[in-house]
């Protein structure tokens, strides 16, 4: 199953504080490890939401955002794409993340669907272009 690890933004991210060089070693021996196990596909930290924008969509009204947005505790700081066996399996990587913010952290795990999950309203001609479009992707 695929996960997405999200790491839940706080006061010091969205103000644009880097980690510190200890941090980034711990994370980068980290990220070797979930290499070494083949968990990681992908993955990133996040510039503060006062650098980014986001589309609102009201019918086929499209209203363009700029941040930063207020609610810290709903924003992002960073991510991992990971392919794991099971939620246990991302959970029990998850608590060995070295502390993303050196303080009250929260990291989110969700499950990323998967083709199979869309049942029938998924038809075989859609699931055919599915394919294609992920065999592109990959060989980019």
């Amino acid at each position: 199953m695929r996960v997405m690890v999200l790491i839940k933004a706080n006061e010091r991210s969205e103000a644009g504080e880097m980690p510190t060089q200890e941090l980034l070693e711990q994370m980068t021996a980290y990220n070797e490890e979930l290499v070494k196990a083949g968990v990681i596909l992908g993955g990133g930290g996040l510039h503060p939401s006062s650098r980014g924008v986001r589309v609102e969509f009201a019918g086929s009204e499209r209203k363009v955002i700029d941040g930063p947005f207020a609610e810290t505790k709903e924003l992002l700081a960073g991510y991992w794409v990971w392919q794991v066996r099971s939620m246990d399996e991302a959970v029990e990587w998850t608590k060995r993340i070295p502390n993303p913010m050196n303080e009250h952290s929260v990291v989110e795990i969700r499950p990323v669907f998967e083709v199979e999950d869309f049942g029938d309203a998924l038809t075989p001609e859609l699931r055919e272009k599915d394919a294609q479009l992920r065999a592109q992707v990959e060989g980019s």
